[in-house]
């Protein structure tokens, strides 16, 4: 059983992830893309919207790390748990929404999503 804790674990390190960028860029007041967004994750939420968002992956990740089974920092099972949940998912957003903010391109030139290229 001690491996559903893991798995919780992992998820608490994705959530806590996703949290930080919507978290950070409302409260700097800035838009960003959220699941609430038209086309959801494409277009850009409100800062307030950001920040609602943020806290509630804050929120699922507390709950996921802190109130599922005995989480210990000493344990290298369990950060190894977290630390995977957090590159993983960290690295495969780092990619996806480079596109969007020119992070894929080495001179970190912008790519236009606008239009459709065979």
């Amino acid at each position: 059983m001690q491996w559903l804790y893991d798995v919780a674990y992992f998820f608490g390190g994705v959530f806590f992830t996703n949290a930080l960028p919507h978290f950070i860029s409302g409260l700097m007041g800035q838009p960003f893309q959220s699941p609430f967004a038209k086309p959801p994750g494409k277009g850009l939420s409100s800062s307030t919207v950001n920040v609602l968002w943020g806290f509630f992956n804050l929120a699922l990740a507390y709950m996921l790390v802190c109130r599922v089974g005995n989480f210990d920092l000493h344990a290298t099972d369990q950060i190894i748990a977290v630390g995977s949940g957090v590159l993983l998912f960290g690295t495969s957003m780092a990619r996806i929404f480079g596109r969007f903010h020119g992070g894929n391109e080495p001179g970190g030139a912008m790519l236009d999503t606008s239009s459709h290229h065979p």
